[in-house]
């Protein structure tokens, strides 16, 4: 697997390089390290100064060389790999631009698999609303992308949510390829809407409104148990919850329940226009979990 990494030096950042530890027992092919100057302030300074600017860039590609060199060094701890035999292969790029797009950028010219970003977890709706770097990175990157939002030495307990779509099987293959650990449990949630209103409840009976629920339970429920023993073949301990209910709010609470400490999401991956408006399920999912969550790149429905 080819990963890339995005450090700044913060604390999140760092968080996410650390995260590689998780992944060590999949020892990536390829990492790239990668820092970024964003530098849009500059741009107005530089025409009223431009030899200040110029300072201020260098100062911030020095600091940005020392960010990478630290970086690496994590990062090789995190493998378990030895500066003197990696058995993964290093890079480190230090480049301009503005954060999101030059992550993307350079994911794809990399051809990257997985894209490691740590995040603060922005879930108030002003951070919603401007728009976090990991929620832009999500938005449009093609590969997947793992937002870490808290240290994440090891695995042990990863919620896989899912539907009846091709996006979902995705994720279930690349968690099972490429992420999970010997040591974790996976617990597979599917969160099915009612075809009823709860306005039109109201007028049905026990038995009528059964009768309209149970096709859709049974489905879901024959495609988690699928998925279920593709895990149970590779000896992955793994258990499921199939629910009706707002898909959203059963979701972020069985994670907090159980204290996972991962969440897989499969996406078809949104066109321009659906970025536009509120109310995906992965961008929720992505504000709303208390935990880290891995947005695998799927098919389109």
């Amino acid at each position: 697997m080819r990963i890339l990494c995005a450090v700044d030096g913060s604390e999140h950042s760092r968080w996410g390089v650390q995260a590689l530890e998780a992944l060590a027992g999949r020892e990536p092919e390829h990492v790239a390290l990668l820092h970024i100057v964003d530098q849009p302030a500059l741009k107005v300074a530089k025409n009223k100064n431009p030899v200040a600017a110029k300072r201020a860039i260098a100062a911030m590609e020095k600091a940005g060389t020392i960010v990478l060199r630290d970086a690496a060094r994590s990062a090789r701890l995190a493998l378990g790999q030895a500066a003197t035999g990696p058995r993964t292969k290093f890079q480190t790029i230090l480049t301009h631009g503005p954060a999101a797009h030059t992550i993307a950028k350079t994911a794809r010219r990399l051809k990257t698999d997985l894209i490691l970003i740590g995040s603060r977890g922005l879930s108030d709706i002003q951070g919603f609303l401007l728009g976090s770097v990991s929620r832009q990175v999500v938005s449009a990157a093609a590969c997947s992308v793992l937002v870490v939002k808290q240290p994440m030495p090891n695995l042990h307990r990863v919620a896989l949510a899912v539907d009846d779509s091709a996006p979902s099987r995705a994720a279930a293959r690349f968690l099972r390829s490429s992420i999970l650990p010997e040591t974790a449990t996976v617990t597979i949630l599917s969160t099915v809407e009612s075809p009823v209103t709860d306005l039109a409840a109201r007028y049905l009976s026990e038995s009528q409104l059964t009768e309209l629920t149970k096709p859709v339970m049974e489905r879901a429920t024959t495609f988690v148990n699928g998925l279920r023993n593709d895990f149970i073949k590779e000896g992955v301990p793994v258990v499921t919850q199939v629910q009706m209910g707002h898909v959203i709010d059963i979701i972020v609470k069985s994670v907090e329940a159980d204290r996972d400490e991962l969440l897989v999401i499969g996406t078809r991956g949104l066109t321009k226009n659906e970025r536009l408006y509120l109310g995906s399920v992965s961008e929720s999912l992505l504000r709303r979990a208390p935990c880290s969550v891995l947005i695998v790149r799927g098919a389109r429905a």
